[in-house]
């Protein structure tokens, strides 16, 4: 996949950051964060950019991706404040704390055009898969909101793993039924690491979301 988007090197003190978006805003794509159910609803190009996205995030250890999100089309349903998405590997040492500084310097961009290699995401999802079959396995993502953005901190696999999810939403999403009518399809749920204590499992549910007019909503194949 062939990404579009804009690169920040904004700085704090002694160190730069690289900070990349997608060039133009995903209008019908929103998310919620968990509380302890958050909600991500979207349509085909949202969901295959956030896709693209995450395939993105996983290869590029020392670059955080910043998704826009509070400022498209408001949902017709779901639950909670809206926010932005920041994912950032594990390894990089973001604190949610640093991030409306660094937000507040997002100012001069550079275009910046990457491609995604879905045969290595493809591969590294399945080693996430393999990690997870046995008892030690602890490779989610940890996640925080803060600044109304919700962070997943993550490695490669994990990341390649949810890319994988997203695509198979924006694929298959479309093909559910009732969603010409308007209703939304459960597609996945992102892989989160869960806090201790029990209660009520902490998850994001991804949905497939057609916009209005659904009258224009064709399903593919039709």
């Amino acid at each position: 996949m062939r990404l579009r988007l804009h690169e920040f090197r904004p700085g704090t003190g002694p160190y730069e950051h690289r900070v990349v978006q997608p060039r133009h805003l995903l209008r019908h794509t929103s998310l919620t964060a968990p509380d302890p159910i958050g909600l991500l609803l979207g349509d085909h190009d949202g969901l295959n950019t956030l896709a693209g996205l995450f395939s993105f995030a996983a290869h590029s250890r020392h670059t955080l991706v910043h998704v826009p999100l509070r400022d498209g089309v408001p949902p017709d349903e779901g639950w909670g404040e809206r926010v932005d998405l920041v994912l950032a590997h594990h390894t990089l040492g973001l604190r949610p704390s640093q991030w409306p500084e660094l937000r507040r310097k997002l100012r001069r961009a550079t275009p910046l055009t990457a491609r995604t290699d879905e045969a290595r995401t493809a591969r590294d999802a399945a080693s996430w898969h393999e990690r997870q079959k046995r008892a030690d396995a602890r490779d989610d993502l940890r996640h925080a909101t803060h600044a109304r953005t919700f962070f997943l901190f993550g490695t490669r696999e994990v990341f390649a793993e949810t890319a994988m999810d997203f695509a198979r939403a924006a694929g298959w999403g479309p093909r559910q039924k009732r969603v010409a009518e308007g209703h939304s399809a459960l597609m996945a749920g992102l892989p989160l690491i869960q806090p201790p204590g029990g209660g009520h499992p902490v998850e994001v549910l991804i949905c497939f979301k057609a916009y209005p007019p659904y009258a224009h909503f064709r399903r593919p194949g039709r």
